[in-house]
């Protein structure tokens, strides 16, 4: 079973190719993507490596947390699952209200 992980603190030069060669240490890399600004295609500082099994992953993240990458110490932890509910915060009320 494959297992996501985030890269967070990443120095804005990073790229996919290179999470991918520093995560590749430590096993397969399915894939690797550093997240972009939609607007301004510039990097927002984060990313995720899914790696082929949950014992490669564990393994970078013990190894690869803290570590320097292009001038940056980097966070690796496992990848919380993105929550579909956009309930919290931002305007919910009733319009009719006031």
């Amino acid at each position: 079973m494959s297992k996501k992980i985030f890269v967070g603190n990443l120095s804005f030069e990073v790229t996919d190719f290179d999470l991918e060669d520093l995560f590749k240490q430590h096993g397969e890399v399915l894939s690797a993507k550093v997240i972009l600004d939609r607007d301004t295609s510039r990097s927002r500082g984060f990313g995720f490596v899914e790696m082929s099994s949950d014992g490669s992953a564990q393994s970078a993240i013990d190894a690869l947390n803290g570590t320097e990458l292009k001038g940056r110490a980097v966070n690796v932890s496992i990848a919380k699952e993105r929550s579909n509910d956009r309930s919290s915060g931002g305007f919910s009320g009733d319009r009719n209200r006031y």
